[in-house]
């Protein structure tokens, strides 16, 4: 089993890297501010101006520690990894799958089955609690819609029909997401999904906890010897992590939404910690941004019992357990990929 190691968030501007023996410095001017041995890490994420010495490169390089570079505003730049690792026998059945449309359309089933009973699954846990009459029957009337969303799935249609019943079933979900917003609803108030860029508090939020989210699906999908640059239900682009964003849509309700929700309505982000830029993108200012990130390291640490291995284990290792299951299809092991659905 893959122990759910750390990861380094670096989010002061001017911080430098720097490499002790095989320790990771980190100094903010002249003055060192943190040491931590490099076999504790599994990656080191840099926002903004943060400069990073060579050596440490090396030895990061040398330890399988992936190092990922965004802008101040969480915009992925870059990714410097070791040698890949890996079976290439995996891989090449990946390949294979990736160019066959109907193995695709198969395993783009499994992870939007989970995307969708996911996002109705955070749709029914906030119907449990207090609610405005009103809202909860709009969020309830979209849950059935998303059930039916489902039913359409399991008649296995094309890959191009899978991806026009996601569409749908993100335009309903999102429709509704402001009526999930129950603190600072003036101040956080939410029209519909915006990405690039984000306009609005809450798609900053979720925009920003997405980008943390794929970093950590690449880093699986690499751990297992998977090559996260060919999906199946997301296509082949340059520069795109194809299979890191089709395994993050099982998780983005389950992990990325919730937090997002509960950050606002427990009122640990304010407003005043977002500002927009003259070409309208909202950013998070230093303090918000490490708070988020503080928030999603808890969040991955919370524990719970993975629906199909029947085990306990953390949310931080539900993305690797799933890089590993999908790795065991592909070579034969399982019959059919076990998507992760959430429960309870």
């Amino acid at each position: 089993m893959k122990r759910h190691l750390n990861s380094l968030y670096v989010t002061s501007q001017g911080t430098y890297l720097s490499k002790e023996g095989a320790t990771v410095v980190v100094r903010v001017g002249d003055q060192p501010k943190l040491r931590i041995p490099i076999h504790t890490l599994e990656a080191i994420v840099c926002f903004g101006n943060v400069r990073f010495s060579p050596f440490l490169l090396g030895l990061c390089g040398e330890n399988g520690v992936h190092v990922s570079f965004l802008t101040e505003n969480g915009r992925f730049l870059a990714r410097v990894q070791g040698p890949v690792s890996g079976n290439v026998l995996l891989r090449r059945e990946q390949y294979r799958r990736g160019d066959d449309q109907t193995a695709s359309a198969v395993l783009a089933q499994s992870f939007l089955t989970a995307k969708i009973a996911n996002t109705r699954w955070v749709l029914l846990r906030w119907l449990r609690g207090p609610t405005n009459h009103a809202d909860a029957a709009a969020v309830r009337r979209v849950s059935e819609l998303l059930r039916q969303q489902l039913d359409e799935l399991r008649r296995r249609p094309s890959l191009d029909v899978s991806r026009g019943i996601e569409g749908r079933a993100a335009q309903l979900y999102f429709s509704v997401f402001d009526h999930l917003i129950i603190q600072q609803r003036e101040q956080f108030s939410f029209e519909g999904r915006q990405r690039r860029p984000p306009t609005d508090p809450v798609n900053g939020l979720l925009s920003f906890v997405y980008t943390l989210l794929r970093r950590d699906c690449e880093s699986a999908l690499e751990g297992v010897g998977l090559d996260p640059a060919v999906g199946f239900l997301h296509r082949d682009r340059p520069g795109r992590a194809s299979l890191a964003l089709d395994l993050m849509e099982e998780m983005r309700p389950y992990l990325a939404d919730r937090l997002t929700l509960s950050l606002i309505n427990k009122r640990r982000v304010r407003a005043g910690g977002f500002t927009k830029d003259e070409a309208g993108a909202v950013r998070m200012d230093d303090d918000t941004r490490k708070l988020v990130i503080r928030a999603y390291q808890q969040r991955k640490d919370e524990t719970l019992v993975h629906p199909f291995l029947r085990e306990r284990t953390t949310v931080g290792m539900v993305t690797h357990l799933q890089a590993l299951l999908l790795a065991r299809h592909l070579r034969g092991d399982l019959d059919g990929y076990p998507p992760f659905v959430a429960k309870g």
